[in-house]
Parts: C-alpha cells; sequence; structure tokens
C-alpha cells in the first residue's frame, strides 16, 4: 500500500472514531459548540450588542437573540465587505460566497471566515472521504485523481482586498498547494469565468488522467461529461476514466439525475455519496449508502435550532435544538456559524429520517414551494412524485420546474410543469396521471384540493426541447458553478421564460 494511502487511511480511522462519539452523545457535542462559538465572538460588535459574555444557555440565546434573515444582516456584511473586522466574528474575513438564489434574483454575499473554511467546508470533504473508506475498506481512490468542477471568482468592488465568487471556486483558491497533485482539473482551468471556454479547456486537461473520484452539482457535471463524451467520441466515461469509482455531490436534489449518471457510466461498482454543503457551511454526509438520510455534522463549528414549517412565519415560533426534533417533520434550518452568521434561516427546510442518530433529508426550501391553493406541495413532494412516474414510464428526466396556473372566472387552478426529459415517456398523459396520484398520496393538502377537481384541476405538462433550461441559464448568466434551476415557484415568471426559449427553439429546429 502506498505511504500516502496508508497515512491517510490512519487519519481516517481516527476520524470515523470522532464522528461515532458525536452520534452518541449529540447534545453534548452541540452544547460545546454552542459556547465556543459565544466565546470566540464575545468581543465583536454583534457580540457586544447581545452581551454574549454573558450568555450561559440556549434559552438565555435564543430570548436575547432574534432570528435573521439575509435582510436582516446584509447592513453588517456591507460594512465586513468594506474590511471592517470583529463586526460578526473576531478579525477580518476576505472571503464572500455569492448565491445566485432559487427564490429571487438578488445575489447575496454570504461571509466564508478562515475558521469556516477549516472548520467545517474543508473538514466536510475530508469527512466525505473518511466515511466512503469506511464503506469501501478495497477502494482504490487514492491511486487516481480527484475531478472538481469548480466556479469563478473575482475581485470585489467594495474592497480590494475581499472576494466573491461561487463557493466552488473559493474552496478550489484556498486549498492547500499540495492538493494539485490529488486533482483535476489545474487550479486556473477549474476557475475560468467563461463556461463554454472552461469546457473544452476541462476536456483537453483531463482525459488523459485517472480521475477516480467527481465532485459537484449533478446537473453541471452531467453537462460536463455529455460535453467530454462528444468531444472524445466515446460511449461512456468509463472509456475514459476507467478508474471512475466516486460521485461525491450536492446542491440539488440526485433524483431527476440518477438514471441519467447510470447510463453515462455504466457500472455496478460505481458509488454514490450525497452531502448537504451550501454557501453558509457544510451541514451532512450521507454515511450509509443504504440510507437515503445525511447525517448531521454537529462538531463543524455550526449551532443547529429547527423551526417546524407549520409554524413558520408565525410571530412566536417554536425553535427547537437538536435533543427536541422528531422524525417526518418539517423544519426550517436556522444555523449560527464560524463566519458570524448569528440564528440565521437559511432557507432550506429539512426532515429528519432518524434521530439518535440525527440524519437528515433536504425537503426543500421555506420560500420555494408552490402554495397558492393552500396545497404547500413542497421540492420533496415533487422530487419523489416525478421519481415514481419515471420508474413506472421509463423516462428520464434532465431538469423541470413548475408554477401555478391561477384562478380565473372560466377556469379552476392548476399546476404547470415545463419538463426536459432526456428519455420521454410514450404516453404523456399516463405519465401525468401517474405523478398526479403519487403527489395525491405524498401530501394530504394536494390530495384535499384535487378532490373531485374542486380546486385543483389535473397538471398540465410540457415536454420542452432539449437545451430549454441550459439556453435559459445561459439567457440569465447563471452557467455553471453553484447556480441552480428553481424547482418549484408561486409565480410564473421563470416558466413563462422557458416556454418561451422552448417556442423558439423548436421553431429553429422546424426551419433548419
Amino acid at each position: 500500500m502506498p505511504i500516502l494511502t496508508s497515512l491517510i487511511n490512519w487519519f481516517n480511522v481516527k476520524r470515523v472514531h470522532q464522528i461515532e462519539l458525536f452520534k452518541k452523545y449529540p447534545v453534548e457535542v452541540q452544547q460545546e459548540t454552542f459556547l465556543n462559538l459565544l466565546a470566540r465572538s464575545a468581543g465583536t460588535e454583534w457580540g457586544i450588542q447581545y452581551e454574549y459574555a454573558s450568555l450561559s444557555s440556549v434559552e438565555e440565546f435564543q430570548n436575547k437573540v432574534p432570528l435573521q434573515t439575509y435582510e436582516d444582516v446584509k447592513s453588517y456584511i456591507d460594512r465586513v465587505r468594506q474590511g471592517e473586522t470583529d463586526l460578526l466574528w473576531p478579525g477580518e474575513t476576505k472571503w464572500f460566497a455569492k448565491s445566485s438564489g432559487t427564490t429571487n434574483d438578488k445575489s447575496k454575499f454570504i461571509p466564508v471566515s478562515k475558521e469556516n473554511l477549516e472548520e467545517c467546508h474543508f473538514r466536510g470533504g475530508k469527512d466525505m472521504l473518511a466515511l466512503y473508506i469506511k464503506n469501501n475498506p478495497d477502494s482504490k481512490i487514492f491511486q487516481g485523481k480527484g475531478f472538481t468542477l469548480g466556479g469563478s471568482h473575482k475581485i470585489d468592488n467594495y474592497n480590494n482586498q475581499s472576494y466573491y465568487g461561487d463557493l466552488s471556486a473559493i474552496l478550489i483558491e484556498n486549498l492547500p498547494f499540495w492538493t494539485e497533485f490529488i486533482r483535476t482539473p489545474s487550479h486556473d482551468v477549474a476557475l475560468l469565468d467563461k463556461w463554454e471556454e472552461k469546457l473544452e479547456r476541462i476536456a483537453r486537461e483531463t482525459i488523459n488522467e485517472n480521475v477516480t473520484s467527481i465532485a459537484g452539482v449533478p446537473s453541471w457535471n452531467l453537462v460536463m461529461m455529455k460535453y467530454i463524451l462528444n468531444f472524445t467520441g466515446k460511449k461512456n466515461m468509463l472509456e475514459i476514466w476507467p478508474g471512475l469509482e466516486l460521485f461525491m455531490h450536492g446542491g440539488v436534489s440526485f433524483i431527476p439525475y440518477r438514471e441519467q449518471f447510470k447510463k453515462i457510466i455504466p457500472s455496478d461498482k460505481m458509488h454514490y455519496q450525497e452531502a448537504y454543503n451550501a454557501s453558509e457551511g457544510f451541514f451532512a454526509i450521507q454515511d450509509d449508502p443504504k440510507d437515503e438520510g445525511m447525517l448531521l455534522m454537529l462538531d463543524y463549528g455550526v449551532f443547529y435550532e429547527f423551526i417546524p414549517m407549520d409554524e413558520f412565519g408565525s410571530d412566536h415560533p417554536r425553535v427547537l435544538t437538536i435533543d427536541k426534533v422528531e422524525r417526518d417533520t418539517n423544519y426550517a434550518l436556522v444555523i449560527s456559524t464560524s463566519s458570524g452568521l448569528w440564528r440565521y434561516i437559511i432557507g432550506d427546510t429539512v426532515r429528519f429520517s432518524s434521530v439518535f442518530p440525527h440524519r437528515i433529508v433536504i425537503s426543500g426550501r421555506t420560500k420555494h414551494f408552490i402554495n397558492v391553493f393552500g396545497e404547500e406541495v413542497i421540492v420533496d413532494n415533487a422530487e419523489r412524485a416525478l421519481r415514481i412516474a419515471c420508474e413506472k414510464t421509463g423516462a428520464q428526466i434532465t431538469d423541470y420546474t413548475a408554477a401555478p396556473v391561477f384562478m380565473s372566472d372560466d377556469k379552476k387552478g392548476a399546476h404547470e410543469w415545463a419538463i426536459e426529459f432526456s428519455t420521454p415517456p410514450e404516453d404523456l398523459n399516463y405519465f401525468t396521471t401517474l405523478m398526479d396520484h403519487a403527489l395525491m398520496s405524498l401530501n394530504s393538502d394536494y390530495e384535499a384540493k384535487r378532490y373531485l377537481n374542486i380546486t385543483l384541476e389535473k397538471p398540465v405538462i410540457h415536454p420542452v426541447a432539449n437545451g430549454t433550461f441550459y439556453n435559459w441559464m445561459q439567457e440569465r448568466g447563471k452557467l455553471g458553478g453553484q447556480n441552480k434551476v428553481p424547482r418549484l415557484f408561486n409565480e410564473r415568471k421563470y416558466l413563462e421564460e422557458l416556454l418561451e426559449i422552448d417556442k423558439k427553439l423548436k421553431n429553429n429546429r422546424k426551419i433548419d
């Protein structure tokens, strides 16, 4: 066994033991994290304002510090970007993860401190490999290189000492120099800003490497692999990277992409591992390949709170700590981090698939749903319903989004979907019926609104032309990186833009 592999395995065994400890003692580990965060930030402007030095319990913290949204802390973040120190977190913060946002078009600039990079984001990446090796002790992953599809970064126009960009780019920019020997593509190519140029350079640089693992967002990695196959003329990725064994994915649900990955990487030995890594922090890792839930990582300098979604938005919602949560309940996630985000409502919703150990599933967004008629359809419902319809019809989906059809004098409400199929169903009406019935089985509110078509009529599905979503993202300047397609939206803006692009593509292809 190579010396590097032996050394890595030694560290992995030690780390896995630490993970097993916090699985057994989650409350104690979170309490220690909470007190550590308060102690480190007591001298900041925020800490002084909320008297962190005098707080000794979570209850006092919750009573003293209000829940925060990005808009609530934006003025602080703007000052940090301008170079002010000791505001939200001790010292200087130079890096900011630019979030494209999945619920609106406004950019958010999330602070990423040195401590957050080291103790949260980088530890999360290392822990993914540690847990993977634990589950696959015969792995040869360290005999090759890891492929990472990064975003881009540039100098922040607020202050020439601060920088912003996609989280993936920030991570690549701050990795130790020696990682260049175990990852591909090179630093400069990974951080190219122009997506089309980046694809070509990546293809040329990586096709002769021994790539054993891939990490990133499923949608953009799929685009990348299809480009490489077209570039090389090969039939599947194993003809290019025969040692490929692991795809570490996050950012969006893998459900719509799983069958396409199996097709493009046709191997029973290929493994898939999910992570919950956001701009605000690295939160959870799939530690058991047989369990869809991801282990909530409790010792990353993140203190977690949870608001039951049936109370979210009320004046005085219950805000629960890790010891109070229950299985199969949707919660809005609230975090306090080593980047100085305090009681911050991240915008994601999760549900616990198990407690002790605490494993979560990302169920949707606090603002990323359709709830025009009281149906409260969340992304988790949509993903599961589409999976059922695909399994029963053999269809495969590249991308999708949905929006409401509003009631009028002469028509009832409905949900309208734009779906880009890589393999369309033979009978679209049957596919729609299956999806509709699955949604009713998964969501009692939707079922009640669909009863006898009283409020909601059957969904309308538009199979859009191949390339519709890609062209839409391109027009919005959101190719690559951390950019995501909004799955469900309470307004029709995105859907109508997509249908207009679909119309143009189909007309152009008729002319050709």
